[in-house]
Parts: structure tokens; sequence; C-alpha cells
């Protein structure tokens, strides 16, 4: 059958789930053979053939896309397979509104993008861990001979929705909670009880131990107790027990935790407006410290410090009638002048400590000082906590590099000469010594350390960074901050950031069942030793990433099984333990491998393993093993489990069909790409911010919604279905809205419609506005309210606050657009998604051959 192009880009596009777009010249000859079977079609051109075909014989649900490696090929058409916007919708349409329950072993969860409600039933919820495969290959000969991360990403503190159960309290009294001789693994679903009742046997070591009298309990005619389903921790997957005196620092109870502002009041900051901005939001800030459920105010203690070349303390004790400051000029021996009155209780102190707010800006505002110290100033606030003896969080508001003669002084090596070379990897590696000794001393501490950066030029976020990235702490950049533009901005990243859910000085260890064991860790986190992870604190925000790896074969009959287990202490200062636990398949059919693929957890893992390779190796060695070990995954499934097909064919495992657009964006972020137009500050910012992140972050940053605005209903309160994330989408007559979690613009297109740029902008036409400065005003119309009420949606959605951004098209500022449009070329190197397709085809072809 003979058919035009346009007949068969409509059939394709209805029917078999493809788009096929022609070059508009030369329409290709095209064959459709088979109607009721697994279609099959090949595109003809003068020099080679290329085959677009799903295959789905033997229900192995493959997707094919056949490409010549032939550049007039490419020029004449494109081939897409199915879209990622079309498979995050396919999930939504399938699992969204759906409860996902948690008591199958092995089962993939939904995406992260499909909104779902969890029941727990013995595996902990998706929200807490994510694998990169949930049926781990039974031996290590399979693991190396397929190359598929076995990892799982981990946010042991994530945020628990309104409409799911929280977390259980398991108090066990004085003797603390159960856990196995051998493993001190804690007691969980995975244990199996017998000898009625009074022994159990470990699910991770296979260890019997004897069940404590006070704990025994008589099993049913299936062998389970009689009080299974009373008990979190013989039924749920996640639950927290309350330690004991054993699991405290020398054996005491913790205090609660304080909180310490530490504000730069250099020239700069005075100049801007930012040193007022902030002591007037932190007078009614402090009213919003977290407290225990149920409590009507806070135990945290506040303290304040300001600072330049020299530090500030002071006394806000509520017995004075004016606070009183005391200065350390001697940055070099640095110590808290005082004790009694620097840490407070706001309630009590609050009108001296507003008052102090109010003096703050005023005596600081003929200030000349543009010299600045920080590792003293970090110094200081572990100083304090010490002596308090609790741990807590430093709050650092911060604008230049530290250049006053003090320890941890820091010089200028932005050298953009290094970018391309073997030398590259020295820009993004922290300057050591005193920075190095400090971590060590924060995470003993507990002491976290949250960094707010107001740069105007260069300040080594590589090295100014390395505290908090190592102490859990979250860092936040504000370039060029002026309080009209930023402000909004960074006060409601503050007030999320005082406000939200934390624990602290906690220790966290996953253990697993025999055969595998975790190798590796990734995340802002701290480790001593191989097995302890350590964060000086705990969000809802922060992720770690676990490499396992096989050290004996894995039983087929009884699974993978881990535990996260995570000691910290609470706000009001009690120690817990929070026990995550997941179970997951073994197979010795690579084919259930990759069936139980999970995309945004492999790529999550793959962008925080290279981020910390870049520290060692040169960035082009860093992209040739991302591409090399995709090359190898993909490889192993066509020759271990696809079924036979011509060798001129892309095979891709159903449940990765989107992996290679997001590890082509990956290649292509600000990090790894390499330009000496791009800042290294903001390539060392982007590769810490990631290394916290958890599966949802990664998977908007590497490929960001795209959303159309021009074509919405503004009667529905759904928002508008995402499209692909490339020009292509995009129309002049169009409207639309970019976010991928850290930044969301407004585009415009040329020929917006007048009436919508009315309703939105108030101004006659899209020429009436200015090409810089714009901003979305608050209107009394549906448009207006429709698209605020995304905006503000999908603000809720994400870790931090994103700025609006309006560009309009063939703008200057447009650049910063559409250098998030990933599917296409990247605008500081970096292929666009079909021509990395087929790079990648040739080289699993070689590999093959």
């Amino acid at each position: 059958l003979r058919l035009n192009s346009a007949c068969i880009a409509h059939y394709f596009s209805h029917s078999a789930g493809f788009t096929l777009i022609p070059n508009a010249c030369a329409p290709p000859l095209i064959y459709i053979s088979g109607s009721d079977k697994p279609r099959s079609v090949s595109i003809a051109c003068d020099k080679t053939q290329s085959v677009l075909e799903p295959d789905h014989t033997n229900k192995k649900s493959e997707i094919g896309i056949g490409q010549e490696n032939c550049n007039r090929c490419i020029s004449n058409f494109k081939v897409h397979c199915l879209l990622q916007t079309q498979v995050i919708e396919d999930d939504q349409a399938k699992r969204g509104g759906q409860v996902y329950v948690t008591n199958i072993r092995g089962q993939v969860p939904p995406l992260v993008t499909t909104d779902f409600t969890v029941q727990d039933q013995g595996n902990a919820s998706p929200r807490f861990m994510r694998c990169t495969t949930y049926s781990f290959p039974s031996t290590a000969d399979l693991a190396k001979q397929c190359k598929v991360p076995l990892a799982a990403i981990i946010k042991p503190f994530a945020t628990v929705p309104k409409n799911e159960t929280p977390l259980y309290i398991v108090n066990h009294g004085e003797t603390g909670p159960i856990r196995c001789n051998r493993c001190k693994a804690y007691m969980c679903p995975y244990m199996q009880f017998i000898d009625g009742g009074r022994r159990y046997q470990c699910g991770f070591c296979s260890c019997v131990n004897e069940v404590p009298v006070q704990y025994f309990q008589h099993l049913d005619h299936m062998g389970r107790r009689m009080d299974l389903y009373e008990r979190p921790e013989l039924s749920l997957g996640s639950y927290e027990f309350i330690a004991t005196l054993d699991y405290c620092k020398n054996n005491k109870p913790p205090n609660p935790p304080v909180y310490i502002f530490m504000i730069d009041v250099s020239y700069n900051n005075i100049k801007s407006g930012l040193v007022k901005l902030i002591c007037e939001e932190l007078k009614t800030l402090l009213d919003r410290l977290p407290k225990e459920e149920g409590a009507e105010t806070s135990p945290i203690k506040v303290g304040f410090v300001t600072y330049n070349k020299i530090l500030h303390f002071y006394n806000v004790k509520s017995a004075l009638a004016q606070p009183q400051m005391m200065v350390v000029s001697d940055v070099a021996e640095m110590f808290v002048p005082l004790l009694d009155g620097f840490l407070v209780n706001f309630q009590e102190s609050r009108a001296v400590v507003n008052n102090l707010l109010d003096q703050i800006p005023d005596m600081f505002a003929d200030t000349n000082e543009s010299e600045t110290v920080f590792a003293p100033v970090i110094q200081a606030g572990v100083e304090a906590l010490k002596a308090a003896e609790c741990s807590g969080k430093l709050f650092i508001f911060h604008s230049s590099i530290p250049t006053a003669e003090a320890p941890g002084k820091l010089k200028n090596r932005d050298d953009r000469k290094l970018v391309g070379t073997e030398k590259e990897k020295t820009l993004f590696q922290p300057q050591r010594g005193v920075y190095e000794q400090l971590t060590k001393d924060c995470v003993a501490q507990g002491c976290c350390v949250d960094l707010f950066l107001f740069p105007n030029q260069y300040v080594d976020i590589a090295t100014m960074g390395d505290v908090p990235s190592h102490t859990s702490g979250s860092i936040y950049k504000y370039s060029n901050f002026q309080v009209e533009v930023n402000g909004p901005q960074f006060i409601s990243d503050l007030r999320r950031d005082v406000e939200k859910s934390i624990g602290f000085d906690a220790i966290m260890r996953v253990r697993t069942g025999t055969g595998f064991r975790a190798t590796d860790f990734f995340g802002a986190i701290y480790m001593n030793n191989t097995t302890d992870v350590e964060m000086a604190a705990v969000d809802c925000d922060k992720a770690v990433t676990v490499e396992f790896k096989h050290d004996d074969t894995l039983s087929e009959e009884s699974g993978a099984v881990m535990q996260c287990a995570l000691l910290y202490t609470t706000i009001g200062g009690q120690r817990r333990l929070r026990i995550h636990n997941l179970s997951l398949n073994c197979s010795s059919q690579l084919s259930e491998l990759y069936k139980s693929c999970e995309t945004d957890a492999l790529i999550n893992f793959f962008a925080k393993s290279a981020y910390r390779a870049m520290l060692n190796q040169p960035l082009k060695t860093v992209r040739e093993i991302l591409v090399n070990q995709m090359a190898h995954m993909l490889a192993c499934y066509r020759k271990s489990c696809a079924s036979p097909s011509a060798a001129s064919q892309l095979i891709l495992p159903d449940a990765m069909k989107v992996f290679p657009v997001y590890m082509n964006s990956l290649l292509k972020t600000a990090t790894l790409v390499g330009s000496t137009e791009l800042s290294t500050d903001d390539r060392a910012f982007h590769r810490l911010l990631v290394n916290a992140m958890g599966v949802e972050e990664t998977q908007v940053l590497l490929y960001p919604r795209l959303i159309p605005l021009h074509t919405m209903d503004v009667s529905s309160e759904v928002i508008p279905a995402p499209v692909r994330c490339s020009e292509e989408r995009l129309s002049e007559s169009g409207m639309f809205l970019l976010e991928n979690g850290l930044s969301v613009f407004l585009w415009l297109g040329q020929a917006c419609p007048p009436d919508l740029i009315q309703n939105l902008f108030s101004v006659p036409s899209l020429g009436h506005l200015p090409s810089e400065g714009m901003s979305l005003p608050v209107l009394d119309n549906a448009h207006s309210r429709k698209i605020h009420s995304i905006i503000s949606s999908i603000s809720q959605q994400r870790a931090t606050s994103m700025k609006l951004l309006i560009v309009k098209q063939k703008d200057q500022s447009e650049m910063l657009f559409r250098q998030h449009l990933v599917e296409d070329k990247g605008l500081h190197g970096g292929a666009s998604y079909m021509d990395f397709l087929c790079y990648v085809h040739r080289e699993i072809r070689q590999l093959l051959t």
C-alpha cells in the first residue's frame, strides 16, 4: 500500500502511538504490513533503510526504533518512540487517583509524577524509598553482565500527605526496640516467628533469636502472631521506635535544638537592603518555629550573630531592657563570649529580640566594611552548640568571597582556561584544611549549616558550600540580589527553611539480607566509616542514594530485603529510631530485572554518581562513562531479552523507553557540559543541589514540564497536560509555562492573542510589554486567576521557591528559556534527542558485533 506522508503521520499518531514528522522535502515511500500483527513500518530512502517497530511478540512490550546512522536520512525524517510526556500521562491515567497498597514484594510503584495514595501494608511507601529495579539479579555475574545499577533512593523524612496515615510511634519502654542479636536489624514484618512464638528467625541474616518474655505472643494456625495487626513493627513498612538512653550521647537525654541566625552586615548587604529585609522578616517568622505535634509553643531556642571582619554576639535575655552586644575581633581563636542570654526562648524574650532586630540595620547603616570572614562564623556556631550541649542549625546570610585575614580565607580561583582540560575538575574540588575540620566538628555536634548566598561575583561555592553539603544543610543562591526583584523568592525560601519538618544529630544505617550489601552512598551526608551515614540534621527534602553490590547468590524464593534505620533527635529533644523496610524480588532471568526497572530512580543514581566522579576525572571521561554504561545496559537487553529483530533496530525495554531522553538531558546539564560561557559558581551550585535531591526533584530537573496555557480551559481546576520539551511544540500564537523545580518561565509567542495579553498584563498587546523586568500582576479575570493558580500549585510541589521569568519570543532573554528545551540541541553543546538516539544505537551495534 502506497500512501502519502500526511496520511501516514495521521495514521500512526492515532493508531500506533508514534509520531512521524517527515521533512517537507522528499516525502518517503512507506509500506505497512500486517494489520492485526505487530506493526512494522519501513521508510525507504536513497541510501539506507530505517525501521520503527513496537515489538509485542512473547509479551515483552518493547519499543523499537530503527535508524541507520545516515545524516541524509536523519534530515529527511524524524521518528519518535512513545514520548516522555505520553508515558507520564499513561501512568496517571492507569494508576492516578488509586490506592497503592505495599503488601506485594517487588511491586513497581507508580511514577513520581502520578497522583496516588499509599497504604502501608508491610513495605515502605515509595515516598520514603524507591529502587532502580524491583527485581535484583540473583548473581553477581548477572549484575555485571547487565550493568544496571542496583540502588535505592531513600528520603527518610519525606512529607506524608494529609490523606495518608502518619508514622506510628512504638514505645517498648526501658527495654528498647527488639533487635536481632547477630546483625542488629530491628523488628520488622520480615522476621519469622517459630517454636510457638518463643523464638524468631531474622529475615536479614537468618539468625534464630529468643523472644523476650515481655514481647511473647502466641501464634495462630498460619504461624503468625495473634497481635500481628496491633503492632506497627510487625505489619507496617515504616514506623518509629522511642529510643532508650543507650542511644543517647553520654547516656543523657538530649536538649532541644537551637537555631542561630548569623547575618553578614558588610557594605553590600546593608546597601542592597538585605539586612533590613531579614530583620523585618524574623520578627514574624520566629513565631512559626517548628514544634511537636499538639504543642502550643516551639522548644527551639534562638540566638543572633552579626559579622563582617569581626563577630558581634548579642545578649537578648528577657530580663534586659536593651540587647547587649559583645564583640570578638580575634577570629583566629574563636570563642563565644557569653552563654547566659545568647540562646533564648523567643516567646520569653520577644521584646528584647524585636528591639535588637529593629536596631541592627541602623547600627551598621554607615559601614564601609566590605571584607568578610566565613569559617570563624561557622566555628562560632559550633562552639555555641557545644557550650549549650545541644544540636541545632546555623542560618548564615552571606554575600562575598571571604577575603579578610582569618582561618578559611579564600582566593579567586575561577580560571575559565581550565574548562575542557584535565584540570577542569579542580574548579569543583573544595579547598580543604580549615573547612574539612569544620565539617567534622559540625557533624560531631549535630550542627547543620544552611547557607543563603547573595553574590555579585565569584564566591567559590565549591568551597563555601562544602560544610553545608556535608552537614545535610541547604544552599540558596540569589545572584545580584535586589529586594524588589529577588526579595519575595528569598523570603519564601527562608520561611519554608525555618518551618519545615526536621530531625537533628542523625545516624543512618542500611542493613540488607544475605547475598548483597550497601557499598556506596551519595547525598548531603558525612561518612566516617563505610557503614554509618552521619547527618547533622535530616529534613523532608534530603535524599540519600545507596548503591548495592552482591557478595553471594541471592535466593529467588526469599528475595532481597533491606532496612533503613535512622536514629535522630526530635524538635522536642526526644531520641527516636525511624525504620523503613523494603522487600524486592530476585530472579535469574534478566528480563524480569528490565521489566521492573524504574527510569526516574535510575537517572537519579546516574546524576549523583556522575557529579561525584567529576571531582576526580575529566568531564569528557565522565560523559563517556555515562553513555557507555547506558549502551551496555541496552545492548544486554537486546542480546538476552529481546525477540529477534533486524540489527538496524534500536530496541528499548518498555520500562526504560524514556531513559535515553533523561540521559541526554543529564549530559547537557550546565555542570557536565563544560563551557566557558557558563559560570563556575553556577555549575558548582547545581552539582551540590543535585547531590541532595530525591527522585521527584531530579525527574523534573532533567525533563522540565512545558505547559501550554493558550488553549487551557479556565473553568477547569486541572493543570493542562505538558507537551514535549522541544522548540517544535512552541507556536508563535501560543503561551507556555516551563518549570524544572528550580526555575519557572512564562514564554510569550510573537503572535500571542491581544485579548490574552490584556487579561494577564492589562496592556493591549505584546508590543506594549517591556523586554526586561516584567512581572505578572494579579488581575480580576478568569485567565489571570487560572494562571496564578497553576503557578501556585506547582510552587507548592517544589522544595524551593521559583522566581517567575517572563520571556518574549526572539528577545535576548529567551536564551535562558531555550536551554531548558532538553529534546533540542544544547545551546552550550550536547546533541538533540534524535541525534543522541542515533549515537547510542551505533554504540549498541558496535557492542553487539
